[in-house]
């Protein structure tokens, strides 16, 4: 991979170039981010609703809160995610609520779209709303304006709304699990974020952006990428995007020694090694399942990665008796995740979808 391009980085307010976390800087370096860059730029001043469509841990808030920032607005920017929406109470945290409207509102309480009030609202996640929740918030949307729980006056809000999703929300909408008008209401404009292993040249930039940002926040000696180490970011696939990246630089970096972060370090380990270690299976079990892929490769199908992780979900959880925290486990991924993705393919029902089990 090169870096011909040197890296860009735009800080937000109150936060520097330095900082450690990824959801407080927006890096460029590959041709693909400067293109979604100036697609950000473009959209910033305005005061569409946006809908940012993105794998797990590719900076969707990142993508968010630089729209905020170079926007005109004065207000604040708020975060939600839709998947830790407590139901029982959802409505009430996102509208508001007052004293008296349910057991323990011992006083009234402004929602988030009144907490976002001349601001951004980030609803991350949406596909996670649930349907009767999408219904008032298309109200809101519509009319700007919300009526707190238990109450009857209407209170006008002036908020931009940017919702983030990592699952296809037309298969959602083309299955009953999403309504079709809200998914128009936020699809005003759609920003896609590319997965990382298909924006390389962005690897070694944010690597060592981490470096440096966890260094001056820990204390920790500033460290280099040996040669090796930073070959092996570069072939890596990070199936977690940046969020795994952020995280194997953090423990290669309270590891390193001497100022200098190796390979063992980085703890990412060979293709085989990690199919091996998932349990036990045997090397003939996984040449033939490398002979598949080859010929896979080999043919003429497109979109051969999610044609893979579809049938490895599929078939996972049609084994676990399609139990998702037991596919989850066995998978070795978090439940929601799991979840993210047996919804963007659709392989859950519409009872499934209002189940935690």
């Amino acid at each position: 991979m090169s870096e011909l391009h040197p890296a860009k980085v735009f800080s937000f307010p109150g936060h520097s170039a330095a900082n450690a976390s990824s959801a407080r800087a927006f890096i460029s370096a590959d041709h693909r981010s400067e293109q979604l860059l100036r697609e950000l730029e473009r959209l910033a001043p305005s005061d569409a609703s946006v809908l940012i469509i993105g794998e797990t841990g590719t900076g969707k808030e990142v993508a968010a809160r630089y729209l905020h920032e170079h926007s005109h607005r004065a207000g604040p920017f708020v975060a939600i995610n839709c998947a830790a929406f407590n139901e029982n109470l959802v409505e009430a945290e996102l509208f508001g609520h007052e004293a008296g409207a349910f057991t323990g509102a011992q006083q009234a309480r402004a929602g988030w779209f009144e907490l976002a009030q001349g601001g951004t609202l980030f609803l991350d996640e949406i596909g996670d709303m649930p349907l009767y929740l999408q219904v008032k918030l298309l109200r809101v949307l519509q009319e700007r304006q919300v009526v707190r729980l238990g109450g009857r006056k209407t209170i006008a809000v002036d908020v931009r709304v940017i919702a983030a999703t990592n699952v296809e929300l037309e298969q959602a909408v083309a299955a009953r699990l999403f309504r079709r008008d809200l998914y128009y209401r936020l699809n005003v404009a759609s920003v896609h974020l590319l997965p990382l292993r298909e924006r390389p040249d962005d690897i070694l930039p944010l690597a060592r952006h981490f470096i440096d940002g966890y260094a001056k926040r820990t204390g920790l000696a500033p460290a280099t990428l040996s040669e090796a180490a930073a070959r092996r970011l570069a072939t890596h696939d990070w199936p977690g995007n940046i969020r795994e990246l952020e995280n194997k630089i953090h423990y290669a970096l309270v590891m390193s020694a001497e100022g200098i972060i190796n390979v063992p370090e980085l703890r990412l380990p060979a293709i085989q090694e990690t199919l091996e270690a998932a349990g036990g299976t045997s090397s003939a079990s996984m040449s033939g399942l490398a002979e598949g892929l080859r010929d896979l490769l080999q043919s003429e199908r497109d979109q051969v990665y999610y044609s893979v992780e579809r049938l490895l979900v599929e078939t996972a959880f049609e084994h676990c008796e399609r139990n998702q925290v037991r596919t989850a486990k066995r998978l070795g991924l978090s439940r929601n995740i799991v979840r993210a993705q047996l919804k963007r393919y659709g392989l859950l029902g519409a009872s499934e979808q209002r189940t935690s089990a």
